[in-house]
């Protein structure tokens, strides 16, 4: 692992897989929410938005044209 970043909380690991590790101050490694929130500080990840559902008059079309 090569590290990316290095701060006085935490430090950042780029895998060879390209994947992130994050280890905290004390030598634990960081998972989840924590880490994802870590990551996006440092602006290394951006976090997917989840697809819009179609508009409600998009729907109505749809239905009438069939």
């Amino acid at each position: 692992m090569n590290e990316v970043k290095k701060t006085a909380e935490y430090r950042i690991y780029q895998k060879k897989s390209g994947r992130y590790a994050v280890q905290a101050k004390g030598k634990q490694w960081l998972h989840g929410a924590e880490k994802e929130k870590v990551l996006l500080d440092e602006q290394l990840i951006t976090r997917l938005r989840p697809k819009a559902p179609p508009a409600p008059e998009a729907a109505e079309e749809t239905a009438a044209a069939e």
